[in-house]
């Protein structure tokens, strides 16, 4: 099983210092945010991917996957530089509808079905809380139309857990559209007490071990089934400050459930 890690809350840090932070916690390689700002902007993806890669692979590390958009260029700079999934999100807007927002989302990645195919790279689209889709059935229903070898799910357990989701149940829908795997996690914090007329309640992100979605149980479902594809840690924390402390220990428990231990000191 190969580990990467989102790297989105390093973006200004020179790509050696990176490769070597993220070397040294153990991972195999990185998801990379393609994004403005970041040691690779978008308009340079062509050339600045590669480059970025190859500095990576200096230290024994691998692009497995970008968070961007979709324009011909990211394409183009992913299958230069070997990376296989650009990671997209489906936002949908409640005035129009669901179900209307479901069908342009799906005419929106039949669209994109030529650069998949001419570029050989995949679309994985991610599962997200909010004005997004959300659960993990919302994200089968869009990517029914579509064939995983192009399109497929990343499907994200902290997020599905804050839908309320088991997580052996959910991995069973999206399984035969499954490409990637994010293990992060949560719980709903209360915004306001009790007495409020009005209870508002926001997502805290922390550590695997204390979220709503069972680490063991998806890791335990996962080896089950054979599962072959790449496991990425988004090291979203709300305390960010803790990220750099925490992304080591929290691969540590990862790779500890993967290989069946049960006793962390950590």
């Amino acid at each position: 099983m190969k580990f990467s890690v989102f790297t989105k809350p390093w973006k200004t840090m020179p790509a050696d210092e990176l490769c070597k932070k993220v070397a040294g916690w153990g991972y195999n390689g990185v998801e990379f945010p393609l994004r403005p700002g970041y040691q690779v902007e978008p308009e340079n993806a062509e050339k600045g991917l590669p480059a970025l890669a190859n500095t990576m692979a200096g230290y024994g590390l691998s692009i497995m996957s970008v968070a961007s958009s979709t324009e011909e260029n990211i394409f183009a700079g992913c299958q230069a530089a070997g990376v296989p999934i650009i990671r997209i999100m489906a936002p949908v807007d409640l005035q129009k509808g669901y179900l209307k927002c479901e069908k342009e989302l799906q005419g929106y990645l039949d669209g994109l079905l030529p650069l998949c195919e001419k570029y050989q790279v995949k679309v994985g689209v991610q599962n997200h809380q909010g004005a997004m889709v959300f659960s993990t059935m919302e994200l089968k229903r869009l990517l029914e139309p579509f064939d995983p070898r192009f399109i497929g799910g990343v499907w994200d357990a902290g997020h599905s857990g804050l839908a309320g989701e088991i997580a052996d149940k959910a991995l069973d829908i999206i399984w035969d559209k499954l490409i990637l795997v994010n293990l992060k996690n949560g719980y709903w914090k209360p915004k306001t007490g009790p007495e409020a007329e009005k209870m508002n309640w926001i997502p805290y992100y922390t550590l695997g071990r204390y979220g709503m979605a069972s680490y063991p149980e998806i890791i335990a479902y996962l080896k089950k089934r054979d599962y072959s594809g790449d496991i990425c840690l988004p090291v979203e924390y709300t305390d960010e400050t803790m990220v750099d402390r925490l992304a080591g220990v929290e691969l540590a428990y990862v790779k500890g459930l993967w290989e069946g231990k049960t006793d962390y000191n950590t």
